[in-house]
């Protein structure tokens, strides 16, 4: 058995009927692309023994159903505010301007400074979560803190 050839085929038979499926449960063209590369991943990872098309057919969709549930689930527990957004939040304006600077940084500075800061992670836990070492976490709070305080001098704010 070639899986090659068989995720070839599974793509080309069931990669339109997926794609209804996926976006009647998201909304979101971009969601049911993810969805679908998932299912189709899942089905490399696992390489699958169906016993024919139709049990191949039904995992597929039941692999499919629960990414989606799954991107659901994250969604509403991690709702997402646009960066064009930022200026509405209700919160005074240096607050504002800190999230603003926040958000310009490089993403690993950026995600240590806000699972420390916003979130309150220790540095042992963000360096857990991050598969990094303690030190790393160190080093990504002290660079990612120095750039915006920096930022905020070339601003002219201090």
């Amino acid at each position: 058995m070639d899986i090659e050839k068989d995720i070839r085929e599974a793509v080309i038979k069931y990669s339109d009927m997926l794609y209804k499926i996926c976006l009647v449960i998201l909304c979101n063209e971009q969601d049911v692309q993810d969805a679908i590369q998932d299912t189709f991943c899942r089905y490399l990872e696992k390489k699958p023994d169906f016993r024919d098309e139709e049990h191949e057919k039904a995992w597929l969709i039941k692999v499919a159903t629960n990414i989606c549930r799954d991107m659901i689930r994250f969604r509403v527990r991690h709702p997402k505010v646009s960066i064009d957004e930022v200026e509405n939040i209700p919160a005074a304006p240096e607050q504002r301007e800190t999230l603003k600077e926040l958000l310009e940084l490089p993403i690993k500075h950026k995600t240590v400074i806000y699972l420390h800061y916003v979130e309150g992670y220790s540095i042992k836990e963000i360096a857990d979560i991050l598969g990094i070492t303690e030190s790393a976490v160190k080093s990504r709070l002290l660079r990612g803190r120095k750039q915006m305080r920096d930022t905020v001098r070339m601003e002219g704010g201090i």
